[in-house]
This record gives structure tokens, sequence and C-alpha cells, in this order.
């Protein structure tokens, strides 16, 4: 799970990266304006949420895979023709 997470730092690490790249790039070539500070910033906070969502995913999934691989399975659970009946909470 933390190389998920390393991994994730460093996609959005890239991605701040390349932003400061691309301002600093139109800021050299006179371009730099309000307008692109805010699509830059807007770039980045939608890449990055999307990256920590990614990442929150990934880490909810292999922590559940974990969880169910590490309890030993009951005799029920390996029986594939014996149904579990939950009781209707509907009524509660």
């Amino acid at each position: 799970m933390a190389s998920e997470t390393g991994s994730a730092q460093e996609r959005l690490t890239e991605v701040v990266a390349a932003a400061v790249e691309v301002a600093a790039e139109a800021g050299e070539s006179g371009t730099y304006s309000g307008e692109v500070a805010r699509t830059l910033t807007a770039l980045v906070i939608k890449v990055g949420a999307r990256i920590a969502v990614d990442a929150e995913v990934r880490g909810f999934t292999s922590g559940w895979q974990e969880a169910v691989h590490t309890t030993s399975p009951s005799p029920l659970a390996q029986d594939p023709h014996h149904a579990r009946h939950q009781p209707d909470r509907r009524a509660a």
C-alpha cells in the first residue's frame, strides 16, 4: 500500500513540475497572464484529485484483498451450495 501512495505522490509531483515548467516558459515568452495561472491551477487540482481518488481506491482494494486472504475460510464458505441468508434490515 505504501508503494501506491509513493506512486501517487510521484505522479502529483510530476504534474506540478510540468505546470511550473509551462508557467516559466509562458513567463519567458511574455505570455503569462492571470488566465494562464488559473488554467494551470485548475489542471493541477483536477489531475491531483484524480490521482488521490485512484490511490484511495487502490489502497482500499489491496487492503480489502489482504484482509480477505488472511482470514481463514469457514467450512460454510467452502461449500458453494450453501447460501448465507442475512436478516431483512428493512423491517427494523
